[in-house]
């Protein structure tokens, strides 16, 4: 089942567990449970302190049970959790076996401390890069509250029961029962959905930080090496950002990052945001900016009010916001979203196989996904507005080569029809001849680029009609002691090194900004 290579690291990784950890099996007669039993075999040959056992009596078959014996500790999976989902395993095990997590003690002391029984139901992909982080925040709360259930489910291994549920996207997860929340989600969000009053604790915690020099808002590529570039200036400095990574987490495959042949998205944004925690960097996760203040004369404080209600206040910031997958804005776009609308083929792929689906936009992403789809579903249709596809040639000439895709140009899309729980099917129109098709599928794959998240600035600073902030050169805004970086501003070529260099410049500029006020004693002769 592990190669060589995997079992000699799986060993080197478990000799970090401490307790003893029983794998507990529940089985069938199926092929998938005799590869699941060599897997749990080969784990426990990894380790002396883990053991197997078999005749666990849970419905889903084949699953098992990571449990401590003498405690009430037991997390569960449904299915092999190999591919993305391998480090959840390997990490799970650790947990339950002892060895501390790399979580904030706050953060620990905050799921120790939940109040109720919570019973988490987690559909993943196997190739989604997105479904490991939600997997392992809720394996870990279930490792550190004995009141907290958390069970992973492979949902290409358990169609019928994703098809009962009408799971459509992956991560979805289930509290008690109920759809809890959808995409990727920290151990922070999960939290902040659950503990009541958590938000207004951390809100009156912000509120009574001091003035940062330098406040960064974003913490993708650009906002990263932002906040590196000025804590190595030794000023005080910030970081508010929704999710650490930003876009960078929804990127399957990096291979054009100078000096690295090859990474993923997730991988790069862990990297990220360790590399900032290893400067005195205030990292706050899960903020959402809501509003600029600029400051009322030069060198004044500029404050950025958050959607929590409270508010932080700098003498410069860096706006480094990134950008989200642009919509197609049609009828039914909003209503069937995670019901057959997606946005990450290599997500939620897995859950339309052997079905019908279209991909729209002939971009780069739109002709990867529809290429990268074709190998699971039935049938293809991709549709770009433009006479011709606007992706490079080598991918045009594969996705030529595929016999079940169909390659409809100069389309318009212009609805997405369902029955009210799923998508049936698109409707679009030829712009040629004003024709209108149907087109009966069950998933739509939106692959139409980005648009910046600036709507809250746009009081506060000059952006372009897309919405992009305007910057000059240097980084600058055209608000005093505000610079903006990355995929939300008007420097063009929306890639994680331009983004890189541009938020490192921001910094740069932002000091250069502040050297240059003038002093208290200056001011006051002035």
């Amino acid at each position: 089942m592990l190669d060589a290579a995997l079992k000699t690291q799986l060993k080197a990784y478990l000799e970090n567990v401490r307790e003893p950890v029983e794998l507990v099996a529940s089985l069938d007669d199926g092929p998938k449970s005799r590869e699941l039993l060599e897997l749990l075999n080969e784990i426990a040959e990894a380790s002396p302190k883990v053991s197997v056992r078999q005749g666990g009596d849970d419905a889903r078959k084949p699953s098992f049970a990571i449990t401590r014996p003498g405690s009430d500790i037991s997390v569960r999976f449904a299915g092999l959790p190999l591919g993305h989902e391998f480090t959840s395993l390997v990490l799970t095990l650790l947990w339950v076996g002892g060895h501390p997590p790399k979580v904030e003690p706050e953060v620990i002391e905050q799921v120790k401390a939940l109040d109720g029984d919570f019973a988490f139901e987690t559909y993943f992909s196997l190739s989604c890069q997105n479904c490991p982080d939600v997997v392992q925040a809720l394996n870990l709360m279930s490792v550190l509250n004995p009141r907290i259930r958390s069970t992973s489910i492979d949902g290409a291994l358990f169609q019928a029961e994703v098809e009962q549920r009408q799971i459509m996207a992956v991560p979805t997860v289930l509290l008690n029962g109920e759809t809890f929340a959808q995409g990727r989600m920290t151990i922070e969000q999960i939290l902040a959905k659950i503990d009541v009053g958590a938000v207004a604790r951390e809100a009156e915690k912000i509120k009574a930080k001091d003035a940062f020099d330098v406040l960064v808002v974003g913490g993708g590529p650009a906002g990263a090496a932002a906040a590196i570039y000025a804590a190595r200036k030794g000023i005080r400095t910030g970081v508010a950002a929704e999710r650490f990574g930003g876009q960078v987490l929804d990127t399957m495959a990096i291979e054009n990052f100078i000096s690295v042949p090859h990474t993923e998205g997730p991988k790069l944004a862990t990297g990220l945001e360790q590399h900032v925690k290893d400067y005195e960097v205030d990292v706050m996760n899960v903020q959402r900016a809501a509003k600029l203040i600029p400051a009322r004369e030069p060198g004044g404080l500029i404050t950025v009010e958050l959607e929590s209600g409270a508010s932080l206040k700098s003498r410069t910031v860096i706006l480094a916001t990134g950008a989200r997958w642009r919509q197609m804005n049609v009828p039914g776009e909003d209503e069937y979203r995670n019901k057959g609308v997606a946005y990450c083929p290599h997500c939620d792929g897995p859950l339309f196989k052997g079905k019908r689906v279209a991909v729209i936009g002939g971009g780069n992403s739109g002709v990867e996904a529809a290429i990268d789809l074709a190998g699971i579903v039935a049938h293809v249709t991709l549709i770009e507005f433009d006479s011709q596809l606007r992706a490079d040639a080598v991918l045009q000439r594969k996705l030529a080569s595929l016999p079940n895709v169909r390659i409809v140009t100069s389309a318009l899309t212009t609805e997405v029809k369902g029955d009210g729980q799923k998508v049936t099917g698109l409707v679009y129109k030829d712009r040629n001849s004003d024709e209108v098709h149907n087109v009966d599928l069950e998933g739509v794959f939106v692959q139409i680029g980005l648009v910046p998240n600036t709507e809250w600035l746009k009081d506060s600073v000059a952006l372009t009609t897309r919405g992009e902030i305007e910057v000059d050169f240097r980084g600058a805004t055209s608000v005093p002691g505000v610079f903006a970086a990355g995929d939300a501003t008007t420097t063009p070529y929306k890639q994680i090194v331009i983004a890189m260099g541009e938020g490192s410049k921001a910094a740069l500029s932002a000091f250069d900004y502040l050297i240059r006020l003038p002093g208290p004693d200056q001011a006051q002769a002035a």
